[in-house]
């Protein structure tokens, strides 16, 4: 289930239905003594002692064995939750069906448990959130939306932004030059916004052009809108 970008309000009323009716709450981390974005959320609406661990090479892109044993692991541990509860929820920030780990797991845990029935609640993302906090305009008319994880490289983000409507960046913090060099070179610096930690305490949102190419969190977004020339409802 997912369970937003970080503000506990922007939980739906389904998941936090899912997250109390379920015997175990997992959430993934990258080492069993950290406290994840998903877990920070979580424990608003279920007791802590309700919260399993489970660790996932969340970051691990450089080697495909580590990351899928990593993965293999933890469908293994969650499989073994399974056997010991009637329902057991995993919780992801944003959307569970939008670059989650989540996935991955289900894939796995459909394996070793066959016949375990698979719910899935959305979450809001961290797009929808930047856009209602910064006043972005994510689509008008006929626009499309395309959204792009910035880990696959800036040529793929140049290719988004040459096209008519609005780009959405993700997992772009580690990149922030690239991007911002992507923005200048397609004209779409202006109107551009990003944004990191939405909802939380240290959350930043500040115009593109504010970009210096220095380092960003990992899990930055950036909004670039469609180019709109044609007065309001041009593109209806």
């Amino acid at each position: 289930m997912g369970v937003g970008p970080g503000d506990p309000e922007l939980v739906t009323v389904k998941g936090v239905n899912a997250l109390r009716e379920a015997d175990v709450v997992v959430v993934p981390v990258m080492d069993t003594g950290e406290r994840g974005r998903a877990e920070a959320t979580v424990v608003h609406y279920v007791p802590e002692e309700k919260v399993v661990r489970v660790v996932f090479a969340l970051n691990e892109r450089s080697d495909r064995g580590r990351r899928e044993a990593a993965w293999d692991a933890a469908g293994a541990r969650v499989a073994e939750l399974l056997r010991a509860h009637d329902a057991v929820a995993f919780a992801t920030i944003g959307d569970p069906n939008v670059y989650s780990t989540f996935t991955y797991l289900a894939q796995t845990v459909a394996e070793l448990v066959p016949g375990t029935v698979v719910e899935t609640v959305p979450g809001i993302t961290a797009m929808q959130d930047l856009a209602a906090r910064s006043g972005a305009v994510l689509t008008e008319g006929t626009e499309p939306l395309t959204l792009v994880p910035v880990t696959a490289g800036a040529t793929v983000l140049k290719e988004a932004l040459a096209g008519p409507g609005t780009v959405v960046a993700y997992k772009f913090g580690r990149q922030a030059h690239e991007v911002a060099e992507a923005l200048r070179e397609t004209g779409r610096l202006e109107g551009a916004v990003w944004g990191s930690a939405l909802g939380l305490t240290e959350e930043s949102i500040r115009p593109a052009a504010d970009l210096d190419g220095a380092p960003l969190p990992y899990l930055s977004t950036l909004i670039a809108p469609a180019r709109r020339e044609g007065g309001r409802g041009g593109k209806l």
